[in-house]
């Protein structure tokens, strides 16, 4: 039970605000949400927030820009409610590749998202491995950027009943090395690296592997998967270089067009995703697809921030979960 703390869910993943609210022992916070002939929402808490911490829960997720205004909308009212502090559970932040210039004339769009959210009075902002962990830097409020990698080669461990002899973990970009070196040194396994370029029309392509993967278990492993066209491009490349099998690992299932047509009959064995993003009803019924929830690390996040307590145990990002009270 939280002491003097109200959970909320948006539109965008009401299903994990379930399980995170089921988790804590508590009901989701009543509120409304309605759209005007106009097309523009209101969203207002039904119940009372005066000197709560309140708890948003929602990913920005497609239709990105819908729930974006949600969120503002409602913490808008939160804030003329006299809520105590809002925190927001964004598991997905959209707008997270627009991070930088990439060439003139282009907006920093994640930066403008950031400062729209603490403008319109975020005092915190929890959310699940970013695309790039700078963008943290964005916010002027506190920000917890987690991350799901262990929760996601904790369940091919048990899947695998720890036998990771033949595996080898795969990057899918130079970008992504990093990544690749915790899950790597999780499982205790080597890594290789997809040198992955783009065309004259900035279509990626597959040019070299870096690394050993001839008769191996591939698993590679990114932050999302959007239209899945470099994953498949990458598998393919694995496989023609020897792979034994190639599955893919992704924290944020975007799975924009034409995503389910490449990977309905595509060439990976498994695709384990998080919860992040619900999933198209398409993608549920692929026998290869494994969803892993992440209500348990999200609620313990919420738990600790409100009992004041060190969330150095969720930054571990359940390397050791049997430590945490709330993953049972």
């Amino acid at each position: 039970m939280l002491e003097n703390a109200i959970l909320f869910s948006l539109s965008a993943n009401p299903s994990l605000a379930s399980s995170i609210a089921k988790k804590l022992h508590v009901k989701l916070g009543e509120r409304t949400i309605k759209k005007f002939p106009s097309g523009e929402t209101i969203v207002e808490p039904v119940d009372t927030v005066r000197g709560k911490q309140v708890f948003i829960i929602q990913s920005t997720c497609p239709p990105v820009n819908e729930n974006l205004m949600e969120v503002l909308i409602f913490v808008d009212a939160l804030k003329r409610a006299s809520a105590k502090e809002i925190n927001l559970i964004v598991p997905y932040f959209g707008y997270a590749r627009q991070d930088r210039k990439a060439k003139p004339r282009q907006p920093i769009t994640a930066a403008l998202v950031a400062h729209l959210l603490t403008t319109a009075g975020v005092n915190r902002v929890v959310t699940v491995n970013l695309h790039a962990a700078q963008i943290q830097g964005f916010f002027s409020c506190l920000v917890d950027d987690l991350t799901a990698v262990p929760l996601l080669g904790k369940s091919i461990a048990k899947e695998r009943n720890g036998d990771f002899s033949n595996v080898v973990v795969v990057s899918p970009d130079h970008g992504g090395v990093n990544r690749a070196r915790d899950l790597a040194e999780q499982w205790d396994t080597p890594i290789a690296i997809i040198d992955k370029r783009r065309n004259s029309n900035l279509e990626p392509e597959a040019m070299n592997i870096i690394g050993d993967v001839a008769g191996k278990d591939c698993f590679m492993i990114d932050d999302m998967i959007d239209t899945a066209r470099s994953a498949c491009i990458g598998a393919n490349a694995l496989k023609k270089a020897g792979a034994k099998s190639v599955s893919i690992m992704t924290v944020h299932p975007v799975f924009s067009d034409p995503a389910y047509e490449l990977l309905k009959d595509g060439p990976f064995d498994q695709i384990v995703v998080t919860n992040s993003i619900p999933l198209d009803e398409r993608f549920n019924k692929l026998d290869n697809v494994k969803v892993i929830s992440l209500a348990s690390m999200l609620a313990e996040c919420i738990d600790r921030i409100t009992r004041n307590a060190p969330l150095s145990a969720v930054y571990d990002a359940y390397a050791t979960p049997e430590s945490l009270k709330l993953n049972s």
